[in-house]
């Protein structure tokens, strides 16, 4: 008797299928503009009420049908819209991200060149064994044979230097 009812099922959705395929597909292309994904979305639609186990009416089916391939049709609507979304989000934030990339290598060449240019060598010499080597004050001091606050002088000027020379004029 099940396999009755199946091939019954099976006959019914046939003849739906013949009667109301090409208004369902003409629904889907009109709404999405692509006759592939229209075919794909009446094809789903046909699967699932054949995986289906509950009745069809006759009478409602055609409204049933056009339901299902309109509703269809809006996901796919919104999921477009979602994936357009994600790849203008992705490109936003790659273009900032590179950006962001060439900005700090700039700003960090332009660092190194201003240690660089550092006037007196002593300066240089200071910054670079406090921010670079991470010694401190005293140890800068022995190395140099210098007094500690002769050192704090020089780390001074040098950062000041330093600020002249990378802070942006104003405008």
């Amino acid at each position: 008797m099940y396999i009755e009812c199946m091939t019954d099922r099976k006959r019914q959705i046939e003849r739906l299928f013949k009667q109301h395929y090409r208004a369902m597909f003409r629904l889907a292309s009109i709404l999405l503009h692509d006759d592939e994904e229209s075919m794909d979305i009446v094809h789903d639609v046909f699967a699932r009420l054949l995986a289906d186990r509950r009745p069809l009416q006759e009478a409602t089916a055609e409204a049933f049908l056009l339901s299902c391939v309109r509703n269809q049709c809006l996901n796919v609507m919104r999921d477009r819209k979602i994936d357009e979304r994600a790849r203008q989000l992705l490109m936003l934030e790659s273009e900032v991200s590179s950006r962001e990339a060439e900005d700090i290598e700039a700003e960090i060449s332009a660092l190194h060149q201003g240690v660089a240019d550092l006037e007196p060598p002593v300066c240089r010499e200071v910054i670079v064994l406090h921010y670079r080597y991470g010694l401190t004050f005293r140890e800068i001091a022995e190395r140099l044979n210098v007094s500690e606050t002769t050192v704090y002088k020089h780390l001074r000027s040098a950062l000041d230097q330093l600020r002249l020379t990378l802070t942006p004029p104003e405008r």
